[in-house]
């Protein structure tokens, strides 16, 4: 899907994404002090934005700019800058002390590229958090991509980092509810509770 693509996706809906952060973000990142941040792929920014409501200095890097100026209206005076670019080719200008990739999904050689040039943003002591959708997410699963070349478990991102300064804090499949419309109760509202599998890849720089 290309940015055009994108920009119409974002375009037709008033927001594509929820604003609040992703829960596995959320709780991942809680901890940590706040610094500098870059959010790769960050469609309208709502972990940019929520790291920023926290006092982080975040970038928020996509190729869609009609979701950058989703975010940045949603984002007010928060310390959020948006850049409009390819987020497996961005470089900042200088180290950070934070990147996030959630849900960027691509095939294998295209996510070693932008999982290891994502880390050599950090500074030593730096954390890079991958989310995205397990591969198992397919047959045990719900939502997300439907094509396995884009899916991906936390074994195959630490082969992606395979002889780079890696302390692994944690690396494994992760469930997450999913809150669905069910049309076959619909007479009740159906609020159905799904199960999806992602994986989480936390790593700090040596």
């Amino acid at each position: 899907m290309d940015a055009r693509a994108w920009d119409a996706k974002y375009a037709a809906s008033e927001l594509v994404w929820s604003r609040e952060p992703n829960q596995l973000v959320a709780a991942e990142l809680a901890d940590l002090s706040p610094g500098t941040a870059v959010d790769l792929a960050a469609g309208e920014g709502r972990n940019a934005i929520w790291l920023a409501a926290r006092g982080w200095s975040a970038t928020a890097v996509d190729f869609s700019q009609v979701a950058l100026d989703k975010g940045s209206r949603l984002a007010g005076d928060l310390d959020v800058t948006w850049v409009c670019a390819d987020a497996t080719a961005w470089t900042p200008p200088g180290p950070v002390d934070l990147v996030v990739i959630a849900y960027l999904q691509l095939p294998a050689e295209e996510r070693r590229r932008s999982v290891r040039g994502a880390f050599t943003m950090l500074r030593p002591g730096g954390t890079l958090l991958l989310v995205a959708h397990d591969s198992t997410n397919l047959t045990e699963g719900t939502g997300g991509p439907q094509d396995p070349a884009v899916l991906m478990t936390a074994d195959d991102v630490l082969a992606d980092l395979a002889g780079l300064e890696v302390e692994v804090v944690r690396a494994e499949r992760v469930a997450r509810e999913v809150r669905s419309a069910d049309p076959s109760h619909h007479e009740h509202g159906g609020d159905v509770r799904r199960t999806a599998w992602d994986c989480v890849v936390r790593v700090v720089r040596h």
